[in-house]
């Protein structure tokens, strides 16, 4: 097998690098679209070839060679692959399995607490005004999906800012993006090179909502003051409570323990879209999207060549027996 199963256990810091910048320039709906889909075809490839450096260590355990009815010496000439490297291959899949396994089960356990608490509240329509001191606004998945608002938060805006939250928290339900930030998560739980990447894609739904939201109300100012006026009203909030208006709390907080809402819409990314918003809407950058189509490309190509090359080397083996 060839150096090229290594590959694809590489590409993956470059999608990490690139991840921030690519969220920026990308309009934010094709920019979820494309990261989201950059870390599973990405997550995917580097486990399959974690696999093959597994199956090469497999391969020359004596058992198996006499099993398989194949030479192990011409298997060992003909593979480059330190069997050191395949043991190592063989625990980090294993660690693979499980980091995948946890977080698939707190990712279901979140999103159907979601779902349980959306059908609890009162019928009547998808807006829910929850009284208390609680500054905080969020889009609660489910069937159907809630908009939960504190009332002290909307008693701090006017009208036309209470149209920009509640704008921003139907672009997230309309665009199930907790599906988006699952994924992506999920896809980085399988390789943690990716988690920039799932990041980003946390980021650029906020995007997809805030230009969602300007595109409703028609002015992109009115929804950057917006996001700027909650985040000073949360300012000094302790850290419970800044589970604030324009994040997607029930969105990405489904991730939490037991069900808690966490808001990852005030640690950084806000300066960023606020900046995002006074400025022109973003154009599509069709020369961004054929550089990460061929970084991807590459990566799959490699496992699969490897793939190939370890076949035929099995196959070779079989016949110098």
């Amino acid at each position: 097998m060839n150096a090229l199963v290594y590959l694809p256990l590489l590409v993956p810091v470059l999608a990490a690098a690139a991840a921030r910048p690519l969220a920026a320039r990308l309009e934010p709906r094709l920019a979820t679209w494309m990261l989201t889909a950059t870390t599973v075809a990405l997550a995917v490839f580097s486990t399959a070839a974690l696999a093959l450096l597994a199956a090469s260590a497999l391969a020359r355990v004596s058992f198996l060679a006499a099993l398989g009815n194949y030479s192990q010496p011409v298997l060992r000439s003909g593979d480059p692959v330190p069997a050191l490297a395949g043991s190592a291959a063989a625990l980090l899949l294993t660690a693979v399995a499980v980091a995948v396994a946890v977080v698939i089960r707190a990712r279901a356990r979140a999103l159907a607490e979601s779902y349980r608490r959306a059908a609890r509240m009162a019928p009547g329509g998808r807006v829910v005004v929850v009284p208390g001191h609680a500054l905080e606004a969020y889009a609660l998945p489910g069937s159907p999906g809630r908009i939960v608002v504190s009332g002290r938060l909307l008693a701090a805006l006017d009208d036309r800012g209470r149209a920009a939250l509640l704008a921003h928290e139907h672009a997230h339900l309309a665009g199930q993006h907790h599906l988006f930030t699952t994924v992506a998560h999920l896809a980085a739980a399988a390789n943690p090179l990716l988690i920039p990447v799932a990041r980003a894609v946390d980021y650029t739904v906020e995007r997809w909502a805030d230009e969602r939201a300007a595109t409703i109300t028609g002015d992109r100012r009115l929804v950057a003051s917006t996001i700027g006026q909650v985040a000073l009203l949360a300012t000094g909030r302790p850290a419970r409570l800044r589970a604030a208006a324009l994040g997607i709390t029930g969105a990405l907080g489904i991730t939490g323990v037991r069900g808690r809402s966490v808001s990852l819409a005030w640690a950084g990314p806000v300066p960023r879209r606020v900046a995002a918003l006074l400025a022109p809407p973003p154009r599509r950058q069709l020369t961004l999207l054929a550089v990460v189509a061929l970084l991807i490309v590459i990566a799959g190509a490699s496992a699969v060549e490897a793939a190939r090359d370890l076949h035929a080397l099995l196959e070779f083996a079989q016949t110098a027996r």
